[in-house]
């Protein structure tokens, strides 16, 4: 009988261990990041330095962090500081220090005579949604953004986004947008001031996956740049572009305002940060039918389709010790209730 009972035990224990297991999986990050980094390095894009430094592995939370992540404090061979120390990956990188030496420097130099000594740094690696809205994981989640608030010149003069980019002087709001317009031919998304509410003081630059367009990558850039500043993009066939998105395209989705319970799932713990499990957002609402509409009910096509009704009461669920009972498995006492 003993060995009866061993194979059924086995199975239950791995049954149960199965579904825990699929319950608290951990969302997985996309593989497509690692790999830039990884190219980024065996292409020697970065070199490591005093003011370039590799770091320890950011793993979460969530999907969350770089594999080879680095801390950068200066860019241009060190010719040009960051107000801080930043957390970003190879890729970001390289984006930066190619846009610091060949749009920032120029036209800091054809502007005022002088080069910029200091990048105004906000904010890099942070685990956090796109706008801190809830919404979708911000490139800042993965290394691959930054924020720059300003320029230092080698004078010690200040230009900021907040106080120049729509108020200041002649000359600082044409290097401002300069700036702004050059890194549009570097990076994927360029939002400034102007672009929406969240930016007013500072422009976000990333490296974002939007898909590919005849002339390379999808590029947001807001607000859009004068004619004369963008940089020229060659086209690399006769295909037809594909239409405009209306938004970032970011697939790693944290749950939405407002989203239907259950559609987005988390699990938690007392005290602790709920964890996301990965799980689809909830479905966009069905379009109402013309008869709802007229009569102001809010109603899907669905509705009219029958509904078959449940049973009236639901046999309750067998336990597994009643199971291996019935069997003739445990004619004992159950080992635990």
């Amino acid at each position: 009988m003993a060995r009866r009972v061993l194979p059924l035990a086995i199975l239950a224990v791995a049954t149960l261990s199965l579904s825990g297991c699929a319950l608290f999986q951990r969302p997985q990050r996309p593989v497509w990041r690692a790999q830039a980094e990884k190219a980024c390095f065996a292409e020697k894009k970065v070199q490591l330095s005093a003011y370039v430094q590799p770091a320890r592995e950011i793993d979460g939370p969530g999907i969350c962090g770089l594999t080879q992540p680095l801390k950068v404090s200066a860019l241009a061979r060190g010719t040009v500081a960051l107000v801080t120390t930043q957390t970003i990956g190879c890729p970001m990188t390289a984006a930066l220090d190619s846009w610091v030496t060949q749009v920032v420097q120029p036209a800091a130099l054809a502007r005022f005579g002088q080069p910029v000594t200091e990048v105004k740094s906000m904010g890099s690696y942070a685990c956090r949604s796109m706008n801190n809205q809830g919404v979708r994981i911000s490139e800042h989640g993965f290394g691959n953004a930054i924020d720059i608030g300003g320029f230092v010149l080698l004078d010690g003069r200040e230009i900021t986004f907040v106080r120049d980019w729509a108020r200041g002087p002649e000359q600082d709001k044409v290097f401002l947008r300069e700036v702004q317009a050059g890194a549009c031919g570097i990076f994927t998304t360029v939002l400034a001031p102007g672009s929406d509410r969240f930016h007013y003081n500072h422009m976000h630059l990333d490296l974002a996956a939007h898909g590919a367009t005849s002339s390379g990558p999808r590029r947001y850039c807001k607000p859009t740049p004068a004619p004369g500043l963008l940089p020229r993009q060659d086209r690399k066939d006769d295909l037809p572009d594909p239409p405009d998105l209306e938004e970032d395209l970011d697939m790693a989705q944290a749950p939405r305002k407002g989203a239907v319970p259950g559609a987005t799932a988390s699990i938690g713990f007392p005290g602790r940060t709920p964890i996301e499990i990965g799980l689809p957002p909830a479905p966009p609402d069905l379009p109402r039918t013309r008869l709802a509409q007229n009569q102001g009910i809010s109603a899907s096509p669905l509705s009219a389709q029958p509904v078959i009704a449940p049973p009236a009461r639901l046999a309750p669920m067998t336990s597994l010790n009643d199971l291996l009972a019935r069997e003739g498995i445990l004619p004992f006492a159950p080992l635990w209730r």
